[in-house]
């Protein structure tokens, strides 16, 4: 059978193509439809459906803009009611796809229009399954993301569902079967998934532990415990996907603006825009704009972006490295950051060289932070996942998540204190959002944990139980 996976490592995403005769199908698009678009006719296809497993919560589907484009038709499952239309399929129901088969298999519990497609080759063998998100290599997908817009779908309910779709729907199909899931490691969809973007169905009714035999409460404690908040973008994501938003081409046309310095801090100053600055840690460092945020192009750009600005909404400007516009505009509509209102017109050696002020982060080697710390002993704040925390850590650092860092603003001292991360990426975010909110007293530990651990700094895995 012809299916390629169309995986986007920044965003732990894979969607999927299948030709069959001259005729296509994309299941679960990125926002960007060209490269789909650009597929189909290297094999001579016409896109005939656009098939999505559910209303996704941490990226914008390009359904509607490859519906526009193609004329395709858009498919759900079962329950799904999008504001626009679309074919909402029955449990079961076949579509042909040149000699191909696609069956509907609803699998309620992620979301309640979940949906699994059955891939049946032009023999009639039953070949995989496009699983969305409620099947991943490893994991399921979590149960708890749907009552952020639907209020009665509680997590114990949905995963309830979920535990009866996996039992009933998805452990009786053959152990041959390649398992196509819609995300990877790295994804905020699940808690444990494999950087394995494929398996067979048998190897994971093996490994899986969603797959093992419980009972359904057993199953719901498994499956509930240990899951943190979700990105604050993910509610937003969901709805627009459920009811539509803007073409990707109006975006980019309303966002692709050149500004002069001048013009750039006048409308930064009228709008209220969010200056992002997506350079590497190291240009931001050296030199940035007062009050702008770092989030690095070259790392989790979009998730990062998604949950630490609040507001989808909220209007952008964007320092980027030249050439790198386009990228940074694409990555933000992923995740729907539709209101960027313009760029720096030759970046930020433009805003220097117009004598513009600008600012700098305090940053120092591992071998500086060694030396200062035995000598002046000041506060260490370290933002990696709670998780990473608990594993291993310097003695008597304070854990301050950077996922939740807008919450733990009152936690920072107003004395210096040092910060660091795992690499320095997440630190060097950190540091621009305490600086936009008047926290400058901040030393950032180049390296960051990794580096740490190569000096003589203790470190433990002990934390101290907290006390009433």
């Amino acid at each position: 059978m012809k299916i390629e996976q169309i995986y986007t490592g920044c965003i732990a995403h894979a969607a999927y193509y299948i030709e069959s005769n001259g005729e296509a199908a994309v299941f679960d698009p990125l926002r960007e439809v060209n490269p789909y678009i650009e597929r189909a006719a290297k094999d001579n296809a016409k896109i005939k459906y656009v098939f999505e497993t559910h209303f996704h919560a941490d990226f914008v589907s390009g359904h509607l803009d490859l519906r526009e484009r193609t004329g395709a038709q858009i498919v759900f499952g079962p329950t799904a009611q999008p504001g626009y239309d679309a074919l909402i399929a029955k449990d079961e129901q076949v579509f042909e796809l040149g000699d191909y088969k696609i069956k509907v298999i609803h699998t309620p519990g992620h979301t309640m229009e979940s949906t699994t497609y059955l891939l049946i080759d032009q023999d009639g063998k039953e070949h995989g399954i496009i699983t969305g998100d409620t099947l991943f290599i490893g994991d399921v997908g979590r149960p708890d993301l749907a009552q952020h817009v639907v209020e009665d779908l509680t997590e114990d309910k949905l995963a309830g569902y979920l535990y009866d779709s996996l039992r009933n729907k998805i452990l009786p199909l053959s152990d041959d079967l390649i398992v196509y899931p819609n995300h990877g490691a790295g994804s905020a969809c699940g808690k444990m998934m494999s950087k394995e973007t494929t398996d067979t169905l048998g190897n994971q009714k093996q490994t899986n532990y969603a797959l093992q035999e419980m009972s359904k409460e057993e199953f719901k404690k498994a499956l509930l415990t240990g899951l943190t908040p979700p990105p604050g973008y993910f509610p937003q994501n969901v709805m627009m996907n459920i009811k539509g938003y803007e073409s990707l081409d109006t975006v980019m046309d309303r966002a692709t603006k050149a500004l002069s310095p001048a013009a750039f801090e006048a409308a930064a100053n009228e709008t209220g825009a969010i200056i992002l600055d997506v350079r590497s840690q190291e240009e931001f460092a050296n030199g940035h704009i007062p009050r702008s945020i770092f989030v690095g192009l070259d790392g989790n750009f979009a998730q990062w972006v998604g949950s630490l600005i609040a507001d989808v909404k909220q209007p952008l400007l964007l320092i980027t490295t030249k050439g790198r516009e386009k990228e940074t505009l694409t990555r933000l509509s992923r995740v729907g950051f539709d209101q960027t209102i313009g760029f720096l017109k030759g970046g930020f050696e433009a805003w220097k060289q117009a004598a513009m002020e600008y600012d700098k982060v305090t940053s120092i080697t591992v071998k500086q932070f060694e030396e200062e710390q035995n000598e002046r002993h000041l506060p260490i704040f370290d933002v990696r996942k709670e998780g990473e925390f608990l594993s291993e850590h310097v003695v008597d650092a304070h854990n301050t998540p950077l996922d939740y860092i807008n919450d733990h603003l009152a936690s920072f001292p107003e004395n210096t204190f040092f910060i660091h991360c795992a690499g320095g990426y997440r630190s060097m975010i950190a540091a621009s959002i305490l600086k936009s909110r008047g926290i400058h007293n901040l030393i950032n530990v180049e390296g960051g944990f990794n580096a740490i651990k190569e000096t003589d700094i203790a470190v433990t895995n002990y934390v101290c139980p907290s006390t009433l």
